[in-house]
């Protein structure tokens, strides 16, 4: 299977596999999300989702677990079947295209995918990021100041993201969560929510396509 690469350098949209990030978002981590963040508060059955970043489509294929629909963009064609070769900062989206957008955006150009998916997105959108994203003064006054998200959800355990590939036995130090804006609840502040632990509930086998060997007795 390709690998993931989709996370590109900002001064140079290249499509060359070297300028490319590749860390594959585990599906344990994007249930955990779902499922204690918007299930509940949003009938995401009936609802459309862009993923614009969706690489082999580990992400994707999660949220087609939750979502009515889900179209899925990449720059480079990494095998997915289901992608459609876009680049979704040159995409000329109509506003408001899709009900969420929901990703794990390329680091360097990640305040560009935020502001073109708040563009596109009807009612939310959603961005895999890593905790220090919150910080600088430069993306305060760019991003936040004046479009302050709905809330930041960190995960209370650690997701770990390995660079070209899934690996179940991964561990890291670096941090994530989801920075939120939900477009029908305007706010003038932000709020600090918690994912909380649930990857032995929510990790699957399958996810990894792994087959398991049941024990003859």
């Amino acid at each position: 299977m390709k690998q993931n690469i989709s996370h590109a350098v900002m001064s140079q949209r290249n499509p060359n596999m070297d300028t490319f990030d590749n860390f594959p978002t585990p599906p344990w981590a994007t249930r955990a999300f779902i499922n204690s963040q918007l299930s509940s508060s949003y009938n995401l059955s009936k609802s459309t989702c862009l993923e614009p970043a969706c690489g082999q489509g580990n992400m994707s294929e999660t949220l087609k677990e939750y979502f009515k629909t889900v179209q899925s963009f990449d720059i480079i064609d990494y095998g997915y079947s289901d992608m459609t070769k876009t680049d979704f900062l040159k995409s000329s989206l109509e506003d408001n295209s899709f009900d969420w957008v929901i990703t794990n955006p390329p680091f360097k150009i990640a305040e560009d995918f935020i502001m073109e998916a708040n563009r596109v997105a009807r009612v939310g959108v959603a961005m895999l990021v890593r905790t220090v994203f919150i910080e600088s003064v430069g993306r305060y006054e760019r991003l936040f100041i004046n479009n302050p998200p709905s809330y930041f959800a960190q995960y209370a355990e650690r997701v770990a993201m390995v660079k070209g590939r899934l690996d179940r036995k991964a561990s890291t130090a670096t941090g994530y969560g989801w920075i939120v804006w939900e477009k029908d609840m305007p706010n003038e502040s932000t709020m600090l929510k918690w994912i909380p632990p649930s990857r032995k509930k929510l990790e699957r086998d399958s996810d990894y396509g792994e087959v398991l060997q049941k024990e003859l007795f």
